[in-house]
């Protein structure tokens, strides 16, 4: 699984890209035939919920799988898009094995 990290406007550090590339490859777990996935990185303008965007693109055959969160911190944002793609990948699993 190939995996593209971009920061939009920012450098991040590289504990950032470590924690997010950690949280991404256990996704495989759920779906063993993800393509690629893109991570795109943005400090929004902020609001009550936070100003730390996170925008997880998820390439599967056939199919994209798109989840995006808006938080205090990258982390909590990541950790948000990972729950949502996991249960998408299980739906599309349920989809493909029908």
């Amino acid at each position: 699984m190939k995996t593209t990290i971009q920061s939009i406007r920012f450098d991040a550090d590289a504990k950032l890209l470590s924690y997010i590339e950690q949280k991404v490859s256990k996704l495989n777990t759920f779906f063993d035939s993800v393509v690629d996935v893109s991570v795109f990185l943005r400090i929004e303008k902020d609001n009550e919920n936070g100003n730390k965007a996170v925008e997880i693109k998820l390439n599967v055959p056939n199919s994209t799988l798109l989840a995006k969160e808006q938080k205090r911190s990258f982390e909590e944002a990541t950790d948000a898009c990972i729950d949502k793609l996991k249960l998408q990948l299980q739906k599309y699993k349920e989809k493909v094995r029908e």
